[in-house]
């Protein structure tokens, strides 16, 4: 079997496609995340910790990192679980987290992505995740003209 690629950024396209949706209104941020095994902080070592720890434990660093930056832009995490197997969906394919993230706007959720600061921290992040998705979601407008 072919594995895909992992998804760990936002592509030139997809960044595009979002912003061209012109969503209105709050936005719950859908994230699946699969952790790898041990952390790989080859890409910031400075953010390394000094012994090897689990992407579960790099993402708690990332999560802690990025609460106080989400939350000051009237953000807030609706849900974080553990995932697993689907009981629909793919056999064999499991995510390891689920985490529900609401912003108040498209506008708001750019301008937290944006921030220097919490930039300096999404190392975290990118060592912690061997994949994920991220689905930008709205109220249903389902039977509404």
């Amino acid at each position: 079997m072919i594995s895909a690629p992992p998804y760990l950024d936002v592509s030139a396209e997809a960044g595009r496609d979002f912003m061209m949706r012109a969503l209105t209104g709050p936005v719950v941020m859908l994230n699946l995340l699969r952790f790898r095994a041990e952390a790989d902080y080859s890409a910031t070592p400075e953010l390394a910790p000094d012994a090897p720890i689990s992407g579960r434990d790099a993402f708690m660093r990332y999560f802690e990192h990025t609460l106080p930056f989400l939350q000051a832009s009237g953000g807030s995490v609706e849900y974080l679980g553990d995932g697993g197997a689907w009981l629909i969906g793919p056999a064999g394919e499991r995510w390891d987290a689920v985490m529900l993230i609401r912003q108040a706007s498209v506008e708001a959720f750019i301008a937290w992505n944006g921030d220097a600061a919490y930039l300096a921290g999404i190392g975290h992040r990118t060592a912690a995740l061997e994949d994920s998705r991220l689905l930008p979601t709205t109220a249903h407008t389902f039977g509404k003209d």
